[in-house]
């Protein structure tokens, strides 16, 4: 849709924006590398004060701070700069919520080269980078996530947690296939005593969750088994199995081929819980969700993101008879829980 003039016609602005967009990744970077945000919240509100604080010019902290201001970032009056409530929870490093850390995987100059390369993997129908094949470990690429990533779980991993019953604290075996950091199965063995965890992933991802569970007190419930999948023996007899965010790393064949792997590691009335991004029927809504297939286009060679009736069909070829759709409050992602038969 195009942005329209005061008189309403169309103008080139929404163009001019759309091409231009990178300067808002690099900006936010830069502003996130400088602890900006930090200084800004403990009452640097110049861009003398600012300057001071981070080391840099009063210029480039006065520019800085402007263009942050105009992406909405921070508030400006009468010359004063301060943190907006967004900012003050999600981009101060004191803040118990602070996301930074993600610039160091979603900020990287390899997640902007894949996109350049974004018109090779539209005409090819998948990312043309030879990391695209996520069956293969990629050690550089899943610890830089596994490091950078996990403030981003906090809500969605409580959300889970809930939905197992972790509060009640009755023993529970959890597999947390690909757990990278490991956050979502050391929040249900944080919440629930009795929990116990096993983590599936690459070796060297795999220590990042280790190091987790030892910092979160959860180490002497949490074991590992190293590898791939779709390949490793993963076990049996669990009351529940977390796939976060995996499923749209493959094409729907092989997430069925996962998916009947899981059925048969679950024990009777078991239940499989998928956290993913899941776009309307139409899918261009949500817009988050929805638009989540362009990233998939550009890093992996066949993953997507799927519609509910999409993973529906897939789990119910998978062995599941019945999946339910749970949507996280203030995320852009849901929660499809698939129980075995008892």
């Amino acid at each position: 849709m195009a942005t329209p003039s005061t008189a309403g016609r169309p103008t080139p602005e929404r163009i001019f924006n759309t091409l231009n967009a990178f300067q808002q990744t690099a900006a936010l970077r830069t502003a996130i590398e400088l602890d900006l945000f930090t200084a800004i919240g403990a009452g640097a509100n110049s861009a003398a004060a600012v300057a001071a604080k981070t080391g840099t010019s009063e210029k480039g902290a006065r520019v800085l701070c402007d263009y942050m201001t105009i992406q909405g970032f921070l508030a400006k009056d009468q010359g004063k700069y301060a943190l907006t409530q967004e900012s003050a929870i999600f981009l101060d490093r004191k803040s118990p919520a602070c996301l930074a850390s993600m610039a160091g995987f979603l900020g990287t100059e390899r997640a902007r080269n894949v996109f350049d390369s974004l018109t090779l993997a539209v005409r090819n129908g998948g990312s043309v980078w030879s990391e695209g094949d996520n069956t293969k470990p990629n050690d550089e690429f899943w610890v830089a996530f596994a490091r950078s990533m996990a403030p981003l779980t906090v809500p969605s991993s409580e959300f889970i947690s809930g939905l197992l019953g972790a509060a009640e604290g009755k023993p529970a075996k959890v597999l947390d296939i690909a757990a990278g950091h490991g956050m979502y199965g050391i929040t249900v063995a944080r919440k629930n005593p009795k929990a116990e965890i096993v983590a599936l992933d690459w070796p060297a991802v795999l220590q990042v969750a280790r190091e987790n569970a030892q910092k979160f007190g959860v180490a002497d419930r949490y074991s590992v088994r190293e590898g791939s999948a779709f390949e490793t023996d993963l076990g049996n007899g669990y009351d529940f199995a977390l796939l976060t965010n995996i499923f749209h790393h493959f094409d729907m064949p092989t997430c069925e081929k996962l998916m009947r792997r899981v059925h048969a590691a679950l024990k009777p009335g078991g239940k499989a819980i998928t956290l993913e991004f899941v776009p309307n029927e139409d899918r261009v809504t949500p817009p988050t969700a929805a638009a989540f297939s362009l990233i998939m286009l550009a890093n992996t060679d066949s993953g997507d993101a799927y519609t509910f009736a999409e993973y529906e069909k897939m789990f119910r070829n998978a062995g599941f008879a019945k999946t339910t759709l749970h949507p996280v409050p203030d995320m852009p992602q849901q929660v499809l829980v698939s129980e075995k038969s008892a």
